[in-house]
């Protein structure tokens, strides 16, 4: 299986987010994934999330990868703080703390490991999942998510999985 990897490094500067989204959206179009497909959206949306924490949560620079091939999209943020992601609990009026809670809720799985002095924080979206998802809430209501969410440490890495994972 033959996988495209493509890259951008962003500033520490929260200006750089909205660079980001505008260069993800053309590598997105790039691989086929039209810009008003939901997939784009979701995966904009995840990028916007992972970027933002890099950015405004370490203050430093961030290498922002997008890997296609396979069934699936792989999304990677690194940076250089070893500060590991911590998922904060947004309360009502709240600007922030919404961003690990949004990519666990919109990917398929993610996860973060650390990278030299570093880390990484990923996460996958399976086309065909996505478009049978899209699917289903189009036609009617659904119920809540009937996979749930599994958390789980493995050495230093660490996934939230719904699903059997996927090796892009």
């Amino acid at each position: 299986m033959q996988v495209l990897q493509v890259q951008l490094e962003v500033g520490a500067d929260p200006a750089e987010v909205g660079r980001a989204r505008r260069w993800a959206r053309s590598r997105l179009a790039g691989s086929g994934i039209g810009d008003d497909e939901p997939l784009a959206e979701t995966l904009i949306l995840l990028i916007s999330e992972l970027v933002t924490n890099a950015v405004v949560h370490t203050g430093c620079p961030a290498v922002l990868r997008m890997l296609f091939g396979g069934p699936g999209v792989r999304v990677e943020v690194a940076d250089a703080s070893d500060r590991a992601p911590a998922r904060r609990q947004a309360c009502g009026e709240d600007t922030g703390g919404r961003g690990l809670e949004l990519v666990d809720g919109l990917a398929d799985r993610w996860g973060w490991q650390r990278e030299g002095a570093g880390k990484r924080i990923w996460c996958e979206i399976d086309r065909a999942r996505k478009a049978e998802s899209d699917a289903a809430t189009s036609g009617a209501a659904t119920g809540a998510d009937p996979a749930g969410t599994v958390s789980y440490r493995q050495s230093e890495v660490h996934t939230s999985v719904r699903e059997p994972r996927v090796y892009l």
